[in-house]
């Protein structure tokens, strides 16, 4: 039997791209056309800026993740497309163009969470996961825990309080005169650096309660900061790597902590790391040596399927469509969509 053609859009920030996924799990195209160069000289994404780029990308992705797939638009089954959480007027270019394809072709409509698209990239990765799983998500605007109990069963266990993991790694980054994006560069400094060298400080939170799992990462930015303008007000010498290296130290340990705590919680044997900062060397290693020690299994999926993608919203809109979790042409973009709210057109 054929397998099910999915055709999605991701363009919930920088990156335009479109994707052809047969079965669920298997990529036939995955086009991904950055932005990075336009914003780099800003020091990070100017949403208007982004909204233009989408325009002229989304069609020419479109077109070329169909000819990558070998596949034409009468051979698709749905069409899904990320339709929040994000920037608005990236959405809306994405939401916009996969409604007219829906329409034109009269084919399923599907809108997808990012966040939990994140989460699917591991399914595209690795084909003999299944769920139960507890799923970290960290990305520049997202830090969130959460436990899939089945492929449409998804319950949020604990999210940031205000700035994301991967928001913080920018911040710190662009006052060190990092280009952006500044997560890679601290991880490539703290590499040279003692993660030990400076006493930044971990923000656990709440430890018990229904709270236990949410995280705070306002307080360690502010710790950095303060720690580099006072240098820089008596004039004394900032080793770079150790700033660095303590600071990635900060997030690391609080990140898997949290993270096997919510394993031992719900009794899960494996756990599933996704988003931008999964591609964070530090944080794989450390949550994959104290996961085995535990006896947990862990999954990850490569570099370009940790940064937005069209591919996992592709799979995530698969099992939607297994579902018939389907959405209307009302469909609109939801900036902040919640997680766990499966389909965006589901008002």
């Amino acid at each position: 039997m054929t397998q099910k053609l999915i055709l999605a859009l991701e363009t919930s920030c920088d990156e335009t791209s479109a994707a052809v996924v047969a079965g669920g799990r298997t990529i036939l195209a995955n086009i991904i056309s950055s932005q990075v160069p336009t914003h780099q000289k800003f020091g990070g994404v100017v949403p208007e800026i982004a909204s233009r780029k989408h325009i002229e990308n989304v069609i020419p992705v479109v077109d070329q993740a169909l000819a990558e797939a070998g596949t034409i638009l009468a051979d698709i089954e749905a069409i899904g497309v990320t339709c929040g959480p994000g920037l608005v007027g990236a959405l809306l270019v994405g939401v916009a163009t996969a409604k007219a394809l829906a329409f034109a072709l009269n084919k399923p409509l599907i809108g997808v969470n990012h966040l939990e698209g994140h989460i699917f990239a591991n399914f595209l990765a690795h084909r003999d996961l299944e769920p139960p799983f507890v799923a970290l998500v960290v990305s520049g605007g997202h830090t969130s825990l959460v436990y899939l109990k089945d492929y449409n069963d998804l319950v949020l266990l604990g999210q940031t309080r205000d700035d994301a993991a991967g928001e913080a790694f920018d911040k710190i980054a662009r006052v060190m005169n990092f280009p952006y994006p500044g997560g890679p560069h601290i991880d490539n400094a703290a590499k040279q650096g003692n993660p030990a060298a400076i006493p930044f400080p971990r923000a656990f939170a709440v430890q018990e309660g229904e709270n236990k799992f949410a995280f705070s990462f306002s307080g360690l930015k502010s710790a950095v900061l303060n720690y580099l303008n006072n240098a820089a007000q008596r004039g004394e010498p900032v080793s770079i790597p150790d700033v660095a290296a303590s600071f990635q130290a900060a997030v690391v340990d609080v990140l898997v902590m949290k993270t096997l705590a919510a394993a031992q919680h719900t009794g899960v044997e494996q756990l599933v790391l996704a988003g931008g900062v999964a591609a964070n060397s530090s944080l794989k290693a450390t949550l994959a040596s104290q996961a085995g020690e535990q006896g947990l299994k862990l999954f990850y999926p490569p570099p370009v399927l940790c940064t937005d993608n069209a591919a996992m919203i592709a799979c995530r809109a698969y099992y939607q469509h297994l579902a018939g979790d389907y959405a209307d042409l009302n469909l609109n973009a939801i900036p902040s969509l919640k997680f766990g709210r499966i389909g965006c057109g589901q008002q």
